[in-house]
């Protein structure tokens, strides 16, 4: 096992009616600044709840973060939050409104351009406090440091991760989510189970408390999968806390990470707006067949462990274990081919840009997914 720091402070409130202890966790007397997205919390009472909670504090609201969260619209939030001299930021969605708020929170104190935050994370040396309600279970964004942000002119999305940006709070109400489109349930189990591959899937380093946590993520995520669209509490429940924790911190400590196949992920985003766990779907079984050699123990360890698949044939294992991981993601309803999306094979040529554009030329674990291979890796998802 590698060495390692871990440290997650984020207070967690969950179960039914968590939004009720918002005044617990919310700091007192200070000024906040509500951020959320399209409107969906004034339709599922949400936003009725939180008012309640807030009648005794000063705050102003936000509205608007897409579900890609976009510069531009996050820096006019920046801009409010300046001039309304705010001082905590309470986001109210989903990942793409947490992973707002984080950039609002670490740009409202960086002198110069704020852009340079998703080009060097270094530059963020505080932050303005920050705590979230979670709406969408899907992208552990409630209880870490990473935020990712739109650059649509540019065709490009960019990440950051600081320390400053962390939610010093996290209410998460599985209730709530039962207003959730079928569409965006499916995308958060998918988005969940790549989080925790792209900390699994690489290479052993005799890290036990992490592999077995892992892989009892993933397991509980293939049985939660066909129950995930009913209406069902403790089906819920468990859905959002295992996205949490799919990406908490706590099974990447001490072990590589690849995270190649987001890198690749986010420059089908940028370029056909396709949700981002459906990129994820597409890519990664095409990015397991193209590692095979470097993630070969992993992965039998993963056909083994997670899928049940025990054979003299090592090869065969491997191929089993990458199209059932397919086929779960066909069976959540999600369309795992590039041309079911109309797309074509200009594909290859335009994710190679921006992947070279940003610098992006050496991914995974080792490094070895350059260009060239991400390139085969889209043609292999035509």
């Amino acid at each position: 096992m590698q060495n390692f720091i871990y440290h997650n402070p984020t207070k967690v409130v969950f179960g039914k009616a968590a939004i009720s202890k918002l005044g617990k966790v919310l700091p007192s007397n200070k000024k906040v600044l509500v951020l959320y997205g399209g409107g969906s919390i004034k339709k599922n009472g949400v936003y009725d709840q939180l008012t309640e909670q807030l009648k005794e504090t000063h705050w102003v609201e936000f509205s608007g973060i897409e579900a890609n969260p976009e510069y531009t619209t996050l820096m006019r939030a920046v801009e409010l939050a300046k001039t309304e001299q705010i001082e905590f930021i309470l986001a109210v969605g989903g990942g793409s409104v947490v992973d707002g708020a984080k950039f609002v929170a670490a740009a409202i104190n960086v002198e110069g351009d704020a852009e340079e935050i998703l080009n060097d994370s270094s530059i963020v040396k505080s932050a303005v406090p920050m705590g979230c309600i979670l709406t969408l279970p899907a992208t552990g964004s409630e209880t870490n440091t990473a935020s990712v942000v739109n650059i649509s002119e540019k065709q490009a999305k960019k990440a950051f991760m600081s320390e400053h940006v962390r939610p010093q709070f996290a209410i998460l109400d599985p209730e709530v989510t039962y207003s959730l489109p079928d569409r965006q349930l499916a995308n958060g189990v998918a988005d969940a189970f790549v989080h925790v591959v792209e900390q699994y899937l690489t290479y052993p380093v005799n890290a036990m408390v992490q592999d077995r946590f892992a892989e009892s993520i993933l397991q509980n995520l293939i049985e939660l999968g066909p129950k995930v669209k009913e209406t069902d509490y403790e089906v819920r429940a468990n859905l959002m806390w295992n996205a949490t924790q799919a990406l908490s911190g706590l099974i990447g400590a001490g072990v590589p990470q690849d995270w190649s196949t987001h890198m690749i992920g986010h420059q089908l985003t940028a370029l056909y707006g396709l949700d981002h766990a459906v990129t994820l779907a597409i890519v990664l079984p095409r990015l397991l067949k193209s590692q095979q050699p470097e993630k070969r123990d992993k992965l039998l360890q993963y056909a083994r462990r997670v899928w049940g698949i025990s054979s003299e044939d090592e090869n065969a294992a491997i191929e089993k274990a990458i199209t059932k991981t397919e086929e779960f993601f066909r069976e959540l309803g999600i369309k795992t081919k590039l041309s079911e999306h109309d797309i074509d094979a200009t594909a290859e040529d335009k994710v190679a840009h921006l992947l070279e554009t940003q610098g992006l030329t050496a991914l995974g674990e080792h490094g070895k997914v350059d260009v060239s291979t991400a390139k085969q890796i889209i043609a292999a998802s035509m």
